[in-house]
């Protein structure tokens, strides 16, 4: 197609996937109450107000501004929307990319999504059940004659991005899977990366997690660890199976390999017709030559 027609196709796939975005949303915000109380359920609430929270043991969750409970309404919403109809956007943009790829690139296309989601929602899961402890353990630090007044807003963006973080660094092995897929790395290198892997990883566990406390660390780390070793191991087979199948795989590196020269029909095969003589050397008297060349060659 040309680019006009590309441009309009891509339009239309955007129109689309907006459309059930926003229809999402519209319909989560009659269930916002829902799930901000569901969001919110990791933080122990006071049940008798502000007296109740000294020193650390629970937490009082309000709107600080007027206008708060609006614009925490339409956010929620709005991330329900998307998560929801994640579908439907993404469906979207796989058939406006599929018809450039090739047969296999689709292949490992469907088997990334298709682990992908599992692995996003295993870390999301996780991430929810680690949140009370985490909340527990920052709330605990309150200290004596004080009390904890958060914000619905701060729950809120706390969780979501605790959510996030695990969800999306639970995707780490599966990338590392792809490139070994597809030949960019290969398991012995992986194997080799293992000490700056761990370290990085415990490193990134403690950065990006929204807690300072070292149970949300950990409770990243771990499985990434898990992960990573275990797609350590099916490249080591992928890699190895990969080898079995390649006939050249014995070879050296300075050595060649042998050439098939065996035409597949030799009824197929057409004599090549004669190539008729340009016109400037038709004639070998008007064509100087040098050692059996003329001046083109």
């Amino acid at each position: 197609m040309p680019l006009v027609e590309h441009l309009r196709e891509l339009r239309n796939r955007l129109s689309k996937g907006l459309l059930a975005i926003v229809v999402v949303t519209i319909v989560a915000v009659f269930y916002s109450e829902q799930i901000m109380s569901f969001l919110s359920e990791s933080v122990p609430k006071c049940e008798n107000g502000l007296q109740e929270s000294d020193g650390g043991n629970c937490a009082v969750v309000s709107f600080n501004t007027l206008t708060s409970p609006f614009t925490t309404t339409i956010r929620v919403s709005l991330t329900a929307g998307v998560i929801v109809a994640s579908p439907i956007w993404l469906y979207q943009l796989w058939a406006f990319i599929a018809p450039g790829l090739h047969k296999n690139e689709k292949k490992y296309t469907y088997a990334f999504v298709a682990s992908a989601v599992p692995l996003f929602t295993a870390g999301a899961y996780l991430a929810y059940i680690i949140l009370p402890i985490s909340v527990k353990v920052l709330i605990s630090l309150t200290p004596e004659g004080s009390s904890n007044i958060l914000s619905l807003d701060e729950v809120l963006d706390f969780t979501t991005r605790m959510v996030l973080v695990f969800g999306l660094a639970f995707e780490l092995p599966l990338v590392l899977v792809m490139l070994n897929m597809t030949g960019i790395v290969t398991g012995r290198r992986m194997v080799g990366w293992w000490r700056g892997v761990v370290m990085g990883v415990f490193v990134f566990g403690a950065v990006i997690t929204p807690t300072t406390d070292p149970v949300g660390m950990l409770a990243l780390a771990g499985p990434i660890i898990v992960l990573y070793f275990g797609a350590v191991g099916f490249s080591l087979v992928n890699d190895r199976r990969r080898q079995r199948k390649n006939p050249d795989a014995d070879l050296d590196d300075d050595e060649a390999s042998d050439l098939d020269h065996t035409p597949e029909s030799v009824g197929s095969v057409e004599p090549v017709a004669a190539v008729p003589a340009l016109p400037e050397q038709a004639d070998s008297s008007r064509t100087s030559r040098v050692n059996g060349y003329d001046d083109i060659t």
